[in-house]
């Protein structure tokens, strides 16, 4: 068994597992390209939500390697946030969904009074610590085109055309109004339109 683990966060709402088939290619691929598997995982077929999950909102975390490790589920509560602090890391990788997050939560911890950080890696957006992140431009919302790790609410986003995906340095932030948070546990809908004057 391969000491790596990585892991899916999987939204469940009225016992209704959403995004599925994001969250299978993502899952597929890594399985690829970490271990060289070939064979395609049906996650319908693999996740049976128990009993005690109600209609309510539902986060379903699903570790794995080779074969899944564990499937938790528990209530989901969103995050209130309210200032997000810039940090800085020109090295890091995340670019599969990696169970040990050691330098996220070395980056957290640099966020001082804010609820959330900024990822800058080479002078370049990338993610928060939770979430993707898009930005107002008083026409459109605009994606990083360098996140650490691509999320799949943001692969909807951009296949429906919510957002569209561009370069953005650090030093482009003044150019945008507001700025939202989303991730498998946070659609669109939900996330809150933060001013940019939010990000220290």
């Amino acid at each position: 068994m391969s000491h790596t683990l990585c892991f899916e966060t999987i939204c469940c709402e009225n016992r209704e597992l959403k995004n599925l088939s994001y969250h299978e290619a993502r899952l597929n691929r890594t399985r690829h390209e970490l271990w060289s598997y070939s064979d395609y995982w049906n996650l319908s077929e693999r996740i049976a939500i128990p009993d005690s999950v109600d209609n309510a909102l539902y986060k379903c975390r699903l570790s794995y390697s080779q074969e899944i490790e564990a499937i938790k589920w528990e209530p989901y509560t969103p995050r209130t946030i309210q200032k997000i602090q810039r940090v800085y890391h020109d090295n890091i990788d995340y670019r599969y969904k990696y169970d040990n997050r050691d330098e996220l939560n070395t980056l957290f911890a640099q966020r001082k009074d804010a609820d959330e950080i900024l990822i800058i890696k080479n002078g370049l957006i990338t993610d928060s610590f939770y979430c993707n992140v898009a930005f107002f431009d008083g026409n459109d919302w605009i994606t990083p085109n360098s996140p650490l790790l691509p999320g799949t609410q943001r692969a909807f986003l951009l296949d429906a055309g919510i957002i569209q995906e561009e370069e953005i340095r650090e030093i482009d932030l003044g150019k945008f109004s507001k700025v939202k948070l989303f991730n498998a546990m946070v659609n669109w809908g939900n996330a809150v339109d933060l001013g940019i004057d939010c990000i220290a």
